[in-house]
């Protein structure tokens, strides 16, 4: 479990094909405290530490995961982490669970201020789960949706706000037009949305 709050950014330094891939990252973390098989959300993809030295960890991500995620496991690519939540912890974000629900795209980014606004576009499966000032996070970062604009096509196009802060210590503010990102939806829209689902089936029973 996760939080969405990035606490530092990663660069992948090796990509290795072994079936799966073994990724290596580059990362500030005091390695010495991260425990083999220790979960890591790297930019928003909950993954297993197979390997470790000083400076480093090493990932296996599968096939499965490769096609469902951003293209982002690539050497010199920076990754949003944040280790797993602690009991006692503080919950700054919002309850993430590091498993992808699908890839947007970035529509536009405005300067407003200090802070930009970033439209991105959503698929038609991700679209009902997506409201004004319910929560996101896009590549592991946790952030709020200003405004949902639903598309005839049953997609859907939001938009968010990033202050000066996330920028700086996100690879957000390094986002570009076109570019791919990983979306989680708010774990409770995703779970209401079963609610909802489940108690329509029962009704229709004879």
């Amino acid at each position: 479990m996760f939080t969405g709050i990035v606490t530092d950014v990663g660069s992948i330094t090796s990509v290795e094909d072994r079936g799966d891939l073994r990724v290596r990252v580059a990362t500030a973390y005091d390695t010495a405290s991260v425990d083999m098989g220790a979960s890591i959300a790297c930019s928003g993809v909950c993954l297993t530490v197979v390997d470790k030295g000083p400076g480093w960890f090493a990932v296996d991500v599968s096939g499965e995961t490769v096609s469902r995620t951003a293209e982002q496991w690539g050497a010199g690519r920076k990754l949003n982490l944040e280790r797993a939540l602690k009991l006692g912890d503080e919950l700054g974000g919002h309850i993430v669970t590091g498993h992808v629900d699908g890839v947007g795209t970035v529509l536009g980014i405005c300067p407003e201020g200090e802070s930009k606004r970033i439209g991105f576009a959503v698929p038609a499966a991700l679209a009902p789960f997506i409201a004004p000032k319910g929560s996101i996070t896009i590549d592991g970062v946790s952030l709020t949706v200003n405004d949902v604009a639903d598309q005839a096509d049953g997609t859907a196009h939001f938009s968010i706000n990033l202050i000066p802060h996330t920028q700086a210590v996100t690879t957000l503010g390094d986002l570009a037009q076109g570019q791919a990102v990983n979306l989680e939806i708010d774990v409770l829209a995703r779970y209401l949305q079963r609610m909802e689902a489940y108690r329509g089936h029962v009704q229709q029973k004879p």
